[in-house]
C-alpha cells in the first residue's frame, strides 16, 4: 500500500490552514509515518506535483490522500476522519 498526502502551499508560501491541521493530527497520533510521501499542490505553479495530482483525480480541495495498493484502483480521500478509519485504523 502506497499513501500520498497532498497539502496545499498558498501564494504566500505557507501551508493552507487545513492542511497544517492534518498534518499536525498525524503527528500527535503518530500515524504520519505510515504517509509515504506528502507532495505540495502550490497555487502559484500548476505544474506541481500535486496541482497534477489533483487534476488527474479531479480533487479540488485540500488536503487529500491517495492510496494506491496493487491490482485495485486508486482511493481519494478528501476527508482527514473518513481516511483514518477507512485506511490507517482499519
Amino acid at each position: 500500500m502506497k499513501i500520498t498526502l497532498v497539502k496545499k502551499i498558498l501564494r504566500s508560501g505557507s501551508a493552507c490552514r487545513k492542511c497544517i491541521e492534518v498534518q499536525n493530527k498525524l503527528e500527535e497520533s503518530g500515524q504520519l509515518d505510515r504517509i509515504d510521501q506528502i507532495l505540495e499542490a502550490r497555487e502559484d505553479d500548476p505544474q506541481s506535483p500535486g496541482m497534477l495530482l489533483a487534476q488527474q483525480y479531479e480533487v479540488d480541495r485540500a488536503p487529500f490522500f491517495i492510496v494506491e495498493e496493487e491490482g485495485k484502483p486508486a482511493r481519494v480521500y478528501t476527508v482527514y476522519m473518513k481516511f483514518v478509519a477507512e485506511v490507517l485504523e482499519a
